[in-house]
């Protein structure tokens, strides 16, 4: 136990305590938030935990052994510290959060009781309620390959090698305007084929949406303009003449990754596995059974 943990023991043990929780929110990106379901502003350990988000925490329990622990922590959606559209972009999943129990009276004696990441979270009636899972999640994630046809590697990463870079991947663009249903028109790349950038990736690099990516969902032309159906949970907004890049998509098929991307060799499935289709199937008059590759 650390000196400042001697000290709060030591006033927990006492008749009266001034104690309260503060929560350290670090998400992926390295904003850095601060709450606390006390009544005012505390700074404490480098950080200030303010009150307005009006947070309050469900009971939490510790268990023996590997089993995954989990808290629920509620909060008003605020455009100033948490908003819906962050929580929709994505910018909290997997965030990191520290449970901090703190004496208001003397802030600098704290103690660190609990450190979580963000799993699901729900929102409604203008508040979320974020499940915070214990570490020991990292333990109940799928690691390692899986024996499968279609490809494990992300696009252009160290397995893949595609260089995302060139220019026959890869273009830049403008906003012209948003329609419904997560549909943006832009300018910039048409130049391209239709569904090229099926799957693949646009980030925002101007406007106020500038760092956030978005997952494309199709890429086709109506009538001179170039549509982009993005995959997303709520309205987006953005202004014309907003900047963006945007990369290929990959369907992580043998076929594409071979005709679309050169990339044959590093293809990082297993195309000529038979699946369920072959394993269930059985002989007739019209199939070809010859023992060539199913994939070519």
């Amino acid at each position: 136990m650390t000196q400042t943990g001697d000290a709060l023991a030591a006033h927990l043990e006492g008749e009266a305590t001034s104690v309260c929780h503060c929560w350290r929110l670090s998400r992926s990106d390295g904003t850095v938030l601060g709450f606390t379901d006390h009544d005012r502003d505390l700074l404490c350990d480098g950080t200030l935990f303010a009150p307005e988000s009006g947070f309050t925490a469900s009971e939490a329990k510790s268990s023996f052994g590997l089993s995954v622990d989990s808290v629920d922590v509620e909060g008003a959606l605020s455009a100033i510290d948490i908003s819906e559209e962050d929580i929709l972009s994505g910018l909290y999943d997997g965030a990191k959060v520290e449970t901090l129990l703190v004496n208001w009276r003397d802030p600098a004696m704290f103690r660190r009781v609990r450190v979580a990441v963000i799993g699901k979270v729900t929102r409604r009636d203008g508040h979320f309620i974020a499940e915070l899972e214990s570490e020991n999640w990292a333990l109940d994630q799928p690691n390692g390959r899986t024996v499968r046809r279609d490809c494990d590697a992300e696009l252009g990463d160290s397995a893949c090698k595609v260089n995302l870079a060139d220019a026959h991947f890869a273009g830049t663009g403008t906003l012209v305007r948003v329609e419904d249903g997560g549909v943006v028109i832009v300018d910039g790349i048409g130049g391209f084929s239709n569904g090229w950038f099926d799957n693949g990736v646009l980030t925002w690099t101007g406007g106020a949406h500038a760092g956030r990516k978005e997952r494309i969902v199709s890429h086709g032309r109506a009538g001179d303009a170039v549509r982009l159906s993005l995959w997303r949970e709520a309205a987006l907004g953005g202004e014309a003449g907003d900047a963006f890049s945007i990369v290929a998509g990959c369907d992580k098929r043998f076929s594409t990754c071979r005709a679309k991307f050169s990339n044959g060799v590093n293809f990082r499935g297993f195309p000529h596995l038979p699946g369920d289709d072959a394993a269930y199937g059985y002989v007739n008059e019209e199939g070809v059974f010859d023992g060539r590759a199913l994939v070519r």
